[in-house]
């Protein structure tokens, strides 16, 4: 169960609680963490949130393509792209997610779809129309950052029109069409905001503004 009460899954078809799919190869999940979030920065520091968030996905063997603090349903946000290798077979996984944190919980929804059949068309097109030093590049929020996936000019949304079909540009049309629809449930947009640093509040009792994400039934 998580605070997400509400959004528009026009094309998608449940699969099990809290996971749709579509014929497109997508798959919509939304998640709840009763903890504190692990970002490494507020979101009112972006450049410092970026950072972090970018050493990370390297860290872990992706790349982040992109990290845009932002709002869901009127609560401070951050929106992330990241690419990771997928565990079986050639190929990536792009995945695209808001996670909306609190002081001492957070909501995600994620969107993330893999590549199949040929891969890397989209890279080497793009290659042939840009001179090698404007398609390899340091990535944006932190030249220093090494390791995981490079950072590719192929990647930008500017791209995405010319390759409709690719799980990227999928990805990031889906996560931009849900997110006017996303609906928080009041409990969760009153609990207290997130700062870096944040820890868990003392355990409320049933009448504090966190009863809602017990499981009824």
């Amino acid at each position: 169960m998580t605070p997400i009460i509400s959004m528009d899954l026009t094309g998608f078809t449940e699969r099990e609680p809290g996971v749709w799919t579509d014929e497109q190869g997508l798959v919509l999940s939304l998640h709840f963490f009763d903890l504190v979030p692990d970002l490494p920065a507020p979101l009112d520091e972006p450049d410092r949130l970026r950072y972090g968030l970018a050493h990370s996905a390297a860290q872990a063997g992706g790349g982040l393509i992109e990290a845009l603090p932002g709002e869901v349903d009127g609560v401070p946000a951050v929106r992330q792209l990241v690419k990771i290798p997928r565990p079986h077979g050639h190929g990536l996984v792009f995945i695209g997610s808001w996670t909306v944190p609190r002081a001492g919980c957070s909501t995600v929804v994620k969107v993330q779809a893999a590549e199949a059949g040929t891969t890397g068309v989209r890279e080497a097109v793009v290659m042939s129309q840009l001179d090698p030093q404007h398609y390899f590049t340091p990535h944006p929020y932190g030249p220093d950052i090494t390791g995981g996936l490079p950072y590719l000019a192929a990647d930008h949304p500017q791209w995405d029109a010319q390759f409709p079909h690719h799980p990227l540009t999928l990805v990031r049309a889906t996560l931009e069409r849900l997110t006017p629809t996303l609906t928080l449930h009041d409990g969760f947009k009153a609990l207290p905001p997130f700062a870096s640093g944040s820890r868990p509040e003392p355990p409320r009792g049933d009448s504090g503004p966190r009863r809602w994400f017990r499981r009824r039934g």
